[in-house]
């Protein structure tokens, strides 16, 4: 969804509740405790709480009491839905990110507030599907990146020790999974691998890095390609630069948007990246779809973000 079709369309609080109770109750409404259709709207005594839209169940003994947000993660915020709904449009809609000082500036709000914000929506920006890669067959490419850390002098190792290690993967013509690893070790690689690869894969492709031979040759065999750098980028289909064309809007949006991420909160990065990355070709689900999991998933805590790793 556009940033103008969310300024427009959620102009008002009363907007937004009423967008929330449609996408949780597509059938109508129903009581949260024991399921009721019978329902009625409670008018609140208070005039300053005329658009909280509280419901009653009708049912007797249950006459539980609820509104849209009860049990959600916008119960009891304090930030209008309507900055919510714009915090999600201009995430969903920034190809290499949005800091949090930018989510300041435009919805008006103090830093350690948009910075919770924009943690809170990138934890629901995260694949539902538990399904592998190239599950019915297909290519798929994989490779490491190093985040962070000291940078090299041409010529010199760099100290891998220092920086972050990003295993991706992607499916040719399907999905995008990024997710860290504590080191590149064949040991550490080789589950995740197998673990996000589907054995009906029909070839691996991968530098010639020797990790891969022995992360791959367990579940794989007969099915790894591997491309070397150092004499050519691609022979035919054999390459990963899709996986590298991933990799390098990651490390654009890290670098020049976020400037530096802790290792504690990198995999929400990734996420975020890889959940956009793949809606990228559909607006209307990447909005709707981020709203959809932050109203079902848990609460994301000040306290959480901040504690030691």
């Amino acid at each position: 969804m556009k940033l103008i079709d969310v300024h427009k369309q959620f102009a008002t609080e009363e907007q937004c509740l009423e967008y929330l109770e449609q996408m949780r109750w597509p059938g109508g409404l129903a009581c949260l405790k024991c399921g009721s259709m019978k329902v009625s709207r409670v008018q609140p005594k208070d005039k300053r709480a005329k658009t909280r839209r509280i419901y009653q169940c009708l049912e007797r003994p249950c006459l539980h009491q609820f509104t849209a947000t009860t049990g959600t993660i916008f119960h009891d915020t304090h930030l209008p839905l309507q900055k919510w709904f714009l915090a999600i449009a201009l995430i969903c809609e920034a190809k290499k990110g949005i800091s949090a000082n930018q989510l300041k500036r435009h919805l008006g709000i103090n830093y350690r507030t948009a910075w919770h914000l924009a943690h809170r929506i990138r934890q629901a920006m995260h694949e539902n599907s538990k399904a592998k890669l190239a599950s019915f067959g297909g290519k798929v490419e994989a490779d490491e990146t190093y985040i962070g850390g000291r940078v090299p002098r041409r010529g010199q190792k760099g100290p891998r020790k220092e920086k972050d290690v990003v295993l991706g993967m992607i499916e040719r013509g399907g999905k995008l999974r990024l997710i860290p690893v504590p080191d590149a070790k064949a040991t550490l690689l080789q589950p995740v691998l197998e673990n996000n690869i589907s054995r009906f894969v029909s070839t691996v492709y991968t530098d010639e890095h020797p990790l891969y031979i022995f992360s791959l040759k367990r579940k794989f065999r007969g099915k790894h390609k591997m491309i070397c750098h150092k004499q050519t980028y691609g022979i035919g289909d054999t390459h990963t630069n899709t996986i590298e064309n991933a990799f390098s809007l990651l490390k654009r949006g890290l670098y020049g948007t976020y400037h530096k991420v802790s290792l504690k909160h990198l995999a929400r990065y990734c996420n975020e990246f890889a959940y956009r990355f793949n809606r990228r070709d559909s607006q209307e689900d990447l909005f709707a779809g981020t709203l959809k999991n932050l109203l079902r998933g848990k609460k994301l805590p000040y306290q959480a973000l901040i504690a030691e790793a």
